[in-house]
């Protein structure tokens, strides 16, 4: 099993009930050093599989039930899942959950040993990468109403966190003279560090000092929910649509501005934390599309540009007509010149 090495189940497993051999796969993972979250994760996916076989036992069940399964979640979703927005998008959500359940009740089953082959719900493609522009940035920050505000999008905007680690920061982790964050709680374990500017040092040196935080406080003391609340009331006051204001928003903002200004992939994926270089690199198709813009603005016949001061000229003009820059044998060789 990817990430944990269980004991073996009971040899008497199968005599339990359903719900108490699931408990102690769960107990497994909790004494294998599971996170909280990874364990939660798990049992909402056993359960509900279990819910839908009903009262047949665990060590009857064939592929036919597995398969039964997933097409009935598929097409009828699951309990308790959100029916706001439109039919694609609630779709996708249903087989992006589908994709993971389907995984913990694969690693489940094969934990008992049970010769069923789960093959796994295909993720749905990822939704287009959302960032914020440097105008709706700017515009976040004058609508700061106080100075948590303003130390929650900075932070998330120059470290890059997920918002589930940024709220596990506590002022012990902040190396301020360093300008430094040490990340405890990552998502693959472990811990990372990330960089912040000395601007903000100032900003939330002022922040602890006004709200008296000890080393052992949370840097920002506020839940999940919290958090999200705060930035879409902040993206309203600002004149920003809600939706396009979220806290991985925030993180997708600054991979994209820190490709745009020369990091190289490998410094980018060592900051962000992820496993693998190639999930950073869903940002380098944002960063392509500036520069397909920036050629086509220069190149484009219909759309030829002043290298000196920027307004449009016509196809095969020698001299700009506007500033009566030299454009030599066109704009074209004025631009690679």
């Amino acid at each position: 099993m990817v990430g944990f090495e269980l004991d073996p189940p009971p040899e008497d497993v199968f005599e339990y009930s359903n719900s108490e051999i699931a408990e102690v796969f769960l107990d497994s993972l909790v004494a294998a050093g599971a996170s909280e979250k990874t364990v939660k994760s798990y049992r909402v996916a056993i359960m509900d599989f279990l819910g839908f076989i009903g009262d047949k036992r665990l060590s009857n069940i064939s592929s036919v039930d597995v398969n039964r399964w997933k097409t009935y979640r598929l097409k009828h979703g699951f309990p308790r899942e959100r029916r706001r927005g439109d039919l694609f998008e609630i779709k996708r959500r249903r087989r992006m959950t589908l994709h993971y359940y389907s995984i913990f009740v694969r690693r489940f089953l094969k934990w008992l040993g049970l010769p069923i082959k789960v093959a796994t719900v295909r993720a749905p493609r990822r939704r287009e990468v959302q960032t914020l522009s440097a105008e709706e940035v700017a515009k976040l920050l004058r609508a700061s109403r106080d100075l948590l505000d303003v130390v929650i999008v900075r932070f998330l905007l120059e470290t890059g966190l997920r918002a589930e680690e940024a709220l596990n920061v506590k002022v012990r982790d902040v190396d301020f003279a360093n300008c430094e964050v040490r990340v405890r709680r990552g998502k693959y374990g472990g811990f990372r560090v990330v960089f912040f500017s000395r601007e903000l040092s100032e900003i939330l040196k002022l922040w602890v000092t006004v709200k008296s935080l000890g080393r052992d406080d949370r840097l920002i003391p506020l839940t999940y929910v919290g958090l999200w609340k705060r930035l879409k009331t902040l993206a309203r006051r600002a004149g920003i649509d809600p939706s396009k204001v979220r806290p991985h928003v925030l993180r997708h903002t600054f991979a994209t501005e820190a490709l745009r200004r020369g990091m190289d992939l490998i410094s980018l994926k060592n900051i962000l934390g992820h496993s693998d270089v190639k999930v950073t690199q869903i940002y380098t198709h944002l960063v392509k599309e500036d520069l397909r813009e920036k050629y086509f603005s220069i190149f484009s016949s219909g759309n030829n540009v002043c290298p000196k001061c920027g307004r449009s000229v016509p196809s095969g003009a020698r001299f700009c007509p506007y500033c009566g820059y030299a454009l030599v044998g066109g704009v074209a060789e004025a631009a690679l010149s």
